[in-house]
Order: C-alpha cells, then structure tokens, then sequence
C-alpha cells in the first residue's frame, strides 16, 4: 500500500503558523509597550530599512533617537527561545551592527516577555537565546528582560548632592556677597 503523502498546509489556513504574521503582532505588541512608555513612535515607509522603529525619548533639551529591530519568537528548541540578530543578503545571514540599528526589541512571544538589547551586545553572538523559566541570572542576556531603562532619556536635571560641613573658624554674621575685597585669610577668621 502505498502511504499519501501530505499535503501542504494552504496561506489561508488559519492554523498554519506564519512567521510574517507573528513578527507583525510582536510589531504591534511593541507599539503598545513603547506607547504606554510615553515614547515618540515612528515606523519607516515599506521594508527597506534594516530598522523597524525610531523611538524618540523626548528628552529635554537635546533629542536622542533610537533605531529599533523587533524580533520574535515563539517555540522552546533546546529549552530556549531563540531568535538571530542578522538580517539576510541573499543567502546569508549578516549581523546586524550599530551602523544599521541601535537596539533590538526581542519578543519572546508565549510569556510577553520583551529583552531590550543594544545591537553591540549581539554583534560577536547574533544567535540570541533566552531562558526565561530559569532562575539563573548569569544567563548572557537575561540582564537586559524588560530593559525598557536602557531607552529612557537621562534626567534633564539630574538629583543633585550637596555635602557640607561647619567650619568653627567662620566669622559670625559675614556674608560674602557683600564683600568687596575677599578676607584675608592668612591670619585667621578673625584677625588672629
């Protein structure tokens, strides 16, 4: 007897997984993310760009923007998800580097678990693998789960710290805005 073959799944089946499909959800899942993060979202017309989006962090009063790549995945292969930091010439893969973009958003589909990583970090190691479910946090990229820090523009005030300490010596009452001429020191406060 001789054994079917099977058919190919049909594009329209619904149940067929569609890699296209699922980077286009991770794209509007990012969307929300940066949204409610309060960033400034653009997206590039057509596909000819090596970036996905351009965040603006909208700090004040130098703006900085970032290059974004979304990449997704969605299945466990060696009890990892894993994903590439490469983008494909012909048959090959090149990794991506910081001339192309500056982060790559990575999506780890089933758990909604974003990794924010700056491009410098995959291009030695594009093959990105992420280990969730571990506890371990010596994992290569587990420091930069939900990073979304890394994007956020620096304090346009930062906190300042003031020390200060008394000095016994200081003459009683001056005020050194009202001085024309600065003490003379080199006796002592008070003239000693």
């Amino acid at each position: 007897m001789r054994k079917r073959r099977p058919q190919p799944s049909r594009p329209d089946n619904p149940n067929r997984p569609n890699t296209k499909r699922t980077g286009e959800r991770s794209e509007a899942a990012f969307l929300y993310q940066a949204s409610q993060r309060r960033f400034a979202i653009s997206k590039p017309w057509g596909d000819s760009e090596r970036y996905d989006f351009i965040l603006d962090n909208r700090p004040q009063p130098r703006v900085k923007l970032f290059r974004i790549q979304i990449k997704c995945t969605d299945c466990l292969r060696a009890d990892a998800y894993e994903t590439r930091a490469t983008y494909s010439v012909g048959r090959r893969h090149v990794p991506y580097n910081k001339r192309d973009i500056d982060f790559i958003a990575a999506h780890v589909v089933p758990l909604n678990i974003w990794y924010i990583i700056p491009v410098e970090v995959c291009t030695p190691q594009p093959m990105l693998r992420f280990y969730p479910h571990r506890q371990a946090k010596k994992m290569r990229l587990e420091k930069y789960r939900e990073a979304w820090h890394l994007l956020d523009p620096p304090f346009p005030n930062p906190p300042l710290t003031i020390h200060a300490c008394i000095d016994e010596d200081y003459p009683e009452g001056y005020v050194p805005e009202l001085e024309t001429e600065p003490p003379d020191w080199t006796m002592g406060p008070a003239g000693d």
